[in-house]
């Protein structure tokens, strides 16, 4: 694959027709939310002009949106390897959902019982369960990671598990230093001792095709803006889980899969957005494809090998510049096209200014992701600096962003 296919993709983003300094942005913040199609802000901005209704009447406007919600859940479905429209919830985000899920699924914990979150987590899936055990008296153990292979500790996860586990909190990916970790290991550890699994894919599912099953776990979460989409967020939950846990809603609203999960009137447009930014994602499949499902299976293929040469152009440069220290798993092992650093002497902040005012975007911090720069002992000096890589990012994006970088560790100052 050339660099064809980045350009075919960046034709689909309006953003790349603006200029700055004379030069289309070089986007590396995918990690903290990508770029958007055209095509998704066309149906955002159909919903709410042409469509403006609540659901459920019996005029036109109100009988089309019921159409466009029901084809933004067929959507989720084949993008999460879903049974059905029943078993997925639209929400604001990923971590407004599992504040609120939260709540209900904590209902039953008692005091003493254990709940498992990780060290290489965003917090989005670290505080809901925190703030819950705190509520029921539960005890809260975290998984460290090995720093040199940014590799969850599972030997440490094993024996935290007992039969006093309630629940298991992991992310599929990691959105600071890019590690997709085992799900389906982990869900398989858990399980063992009765525990129920919450994955968080918000950082996953740009770059790998979300399959509910073959992860084997209880519920994941994810939100659009991540995938090319609208800020809106999707959680899937076995349906047995779903129907028997009781959620925090008003009494009039239906008490039916997925709409007792659904609190209020539905962000419409956005959902419209999330059904957009599917199907765009299933549009870059090199052929047509008998379902939906299988197209998006080809295209994120086409994707990932698309995102592994970039990242892999990224990351021999990083690591060619003296005083930058990359951060990540080990080449080879599974990641997203994600990578942060540090320049020696340069407080990341100053990194990120410096980038972005040569036109290249990337984020500085410790992304949500606390655990993380914890346990590298990086907290002082602003944490970390982050480049992912989405379709869109090409060759000469690289080009940029290296050179940015090596100019900047060319003028740091001591340790």
């Amino acid at each position: 694959m050339n660099e064809s296919f980045a350009e075919s993709v960046r034709s689909h983003f309006p953003v790349f027709e603006r200029r700055f300094d004379g030069r289309p942005l070089a986007f590396f913040d995918g990690p903290g939310g990508s770029q958007v199609p055209g095509q998704v802000a066309d149906a955002v901005a159909a919903t709410l002009l042409l469509h403006n209704a609540n659901v459920h009447g019996s005029f036109a406007t109100s009988r089309e949106v019921d159409a466009i919600l029901a084809a933004a859940r067929e959507a989720a479905v084949d993008f999460l390897g879903a049974g059905g429209a029943r078993e997925i919830a639209f929400g604001a985000n990923m971590t407004t959902l599992a504040f609120a899920f939260a709540r209900s699924l904590s209902r039953g914990w008692e005091p003493g019982d254990e709940v498992v979150v990780t060290d290489l987590d965003h917090q989005a899936n670290v505080a809901p369960w925190r703030r819950a055990a705190e509520d029921r008296g539960a005890v809260v153990r975290s998984v460290p990671f090995d720093p040199a292979t940014m590799q969850l500790d599972l030997g440490a996860l094993e024996e935290m598990l007992g039969p006093r586990t309630r629940l298991v909190a992991v992310g599929a990916a990691s959105n600071a230093v890019g590690t997709v970790s085992d799900v389906a290991r982990v869900a398989e550890m858990a399980h063992r001792v009765g525990a129920l699994v919450f994955v968080d894919a918000v950082h996953y599912a740009p770059h790998r095709l979300v399959d509910v099953r073959a992860l084997e776990c209880d519920f994941l979460a994810c939100s659009a803006y991540k995938f090319f989409g609208p800020h809106a967020g999707l959680l899937w939950g076995k349906p047995e889980h779903m129907e028997a846990l009781l959620p925090y809603k008003v009494p009039p609203c239906a008490d039916t899969l997925p709409e007792r999960w659904e609190t209020g009137t539905m962000n419409h447009e956005g959902m419209a957005g999330v059904a957009a930014a599917i199907d765009w994602i299933a549009s870059l499949a090199p052929e047509p494809a008998p379902t939906r499902r299988e197209a998006l299976r080809a295209a994120m293929e086409r994707i990932g090998e698309h995102e592994t040469r970039i990242f892999g152009l990224l990351l021999d440069g990083l690591e060619a510049i003296p005083g930058v220290r990359v951060f990540g798993p080990p080449r080879g092992a599974p990641r997203t096209p994600t990578a942060g650093f540090t320049v020696r002497g340069v407080h990341a902040d100053e990194v990120a200014r410096r980038l972005g005012d040569e036109g290249v975007c990337a984020w500085s911090g410790n992304f949500y992701a606390t655990g993380v720069t914890e346990g590298l002992g990086i907290v002082q000096g602003g944490g970390l600096v982050r480049a992912g890589v989405a379709p869109y990012c090409n060759e000469d994006d690289v080009a940029r962003l290296v050179e940015g970088v090596s100019r900047i560790a060319g003028g740091g100052r001591g340790d």
